[in-house]
């Protein structure tokens, strides 16, 4: 598999390259330089597999000759052990909820896979993985190398800006696992990574590696469970096929596209974002104007410099796809609110980000179409705000209730690169 900067065209690298340098020069992602299609017959046949074996042929599809297809498929094996099921909300519109993996979302997917594929192409290198999360990256990402061999994990999140619960969960493990709490929006976050890798000698010195969604393994390995859920429709919903995806970053939407683009037939996404509207603004109005990130309920699309998008411009690019025909959509606090209290009155408990994207759904979905949202965490990982929204007291799964009492294992840092250079040099061998 041979994958190119997006900023600099000439930079080319092989899948395990890419997995291990995340960023290339001038902090271009890398995108791939062939993009598979299945035909119809072949999606067909596709849809009919189990998730493990239908998601190592479709990465498979991508990685080429790079690796055998038996060594993706024990990965995929090893990443996957948990279901994506689709649940029906209303007579229209359905759930996929990906978030019944260890850390209670949708990034476990993407993080165990890129924990396994790193595995294998190392060969037992030392590596530093250095992220920036606005919640759910950082569990996922911890749960998924915690313990390994070689590897030490060091995640940025903003301080007070998730949930407590989502704090826990990746903040209490300890060993490989080393959390900074900085005093800064999860955009400071992401620039202090960025800073990070741009400096040669930290690269060098601590074989620096990112596991947040700009890395390309975690990308591919989200396709899959867009095939996961079309398996579980009718034929007759997978004909007028809208899904909606709560976006921060972008790289749950470029992953939704990837998937369209290899022949799943999804007739058009929507790209659900909160107050920190930059997407919607641009596609409205053709002006790349991000805005202060303001906080919001949903806190892990508090993002107002998605690092996914040049991904979904570059796709649309190659595959001559017209940017006006992906649907957009941003929604406050308050209406966020009521679509929460929506949901439960038909039965579904939600949490805020995938309010969003039903919210969106809802109001967009035309007649004869089927809509799909999806649920990309647990309603427990925002309990506080659940409780309070809906008047009722949700009772902690296993995985959260096992750590909601352990103390915070995480430094303090302001949103500066010097210290926090400081103290990446200074990690434990």
């Amino acid at each position: 598999m041979k994958l190119y900067n997006i900023k600099d065209h000439n930079e080319q690298v092989s899948f395990a390259q890419a997995i291990k340098q995340g960023l290339g020069r001038q902090q271009g992602l890398f995108f791939p330089l062939d993009l598979p299609a299945f035909a119809s017959s072949e999606i067909d046949a596709l849809l009919d597999l189990d998730l493990v074996t239908r998601s190592a042929r479709i990465l498979s599809a991508y990685i080429g000759d790079e690796l055998p297809l038996d060594v993706i498929h024990k990965r995929v094996k090893a990443a996957f052990e948990f279901p994506a099921p689709v649940a029906r909300v209303s007579g229209d519109i359905s759930v996929l909820e990906l978030f019944h993996g260890p850390t209670l979302a949708f990034k476990d997917f993407g993080g165990r896979f890129m924990a396994q594929m790193l595995t294998e192409v190392a060969k037992g290198q030392p590596v530093t993985i250095l992220t920036a999360t606005s919640g759910d990256t950082g569990a996922a990402v911890a749960h998924a190398f915690y313990g390994l061999d070689n590897v030490r994990v060091v995640i940025l999140y903003p301080r007070g800006k998730i949930s407590p619960l989502q704090e826990k969960l990746f903040c209490t493990l300890g060993g490989n696992i080393h959390t900074v709490a900085v005093e800064g929006d999860f955009d400071a976050c992401q620039s202090l990574v960025k800073q990070a890798f741009d400096d040669e000698e930290l690269k060098h010195e601590l074989g620096l590696n990112s596991a947040n969604s700009i890395n390309i393994s975690r990308l591919l390995a989200q396709i899959c469970y867009y095939f996961e859920a079309v398996a579980q429709l009718s034929q007759e919903q997978r004909n007028q096929l809208v899904v909606s995806v709560p976006s921060g970053n972008f790289g749950d939407l470029t992953a939704g596209l990837l998937a369209k683009s290899l022949g799943l037939p999804i007739k058009r996404f929507i790209a659900a974002t909160n107050a920190n509207d930059t997407v919607p603004r641009f596609l409205a109005d053709g002006k790349w104007l991000p805005n202060a990130t303001v906080a919001t309920l949903s806190n892990a699309m508090d993002v107002s410099q998605p690092n996914n998008w040049p991904r979904v411009e570059e796709l649309f690019r190659r595959k001559n796809w017209r940017l006006d025909t992906l649907a957009y959509g941003c929604v406050n606090d308050k209406t966020t609110r009521d679509t929460m209290r929506e949901l439960a009155g038909l039965g579904y408990i939600s949490e805020p980000h995938a309010a969003i994207a039903y919210r969106l759904l809802r109001d967009q979905l035309q007649p004869g179409e089927f809509g799909l949202f999806l649920g990309t965490a647990h309603p427990a990982k925002f309990k506080e705000t659940v409780d309070e929204v809906l008047g009722q007291s949700l009772p902690l799964p296993k995985e959260l209730a096992l750590r909601a009492g352990l103390p915070l294992l995480s430094s303090r840092l302001p949103a500066e690169f010097a210290p926090l250079r400081e103290l990446l040099l200074a990690l434990p061998k």
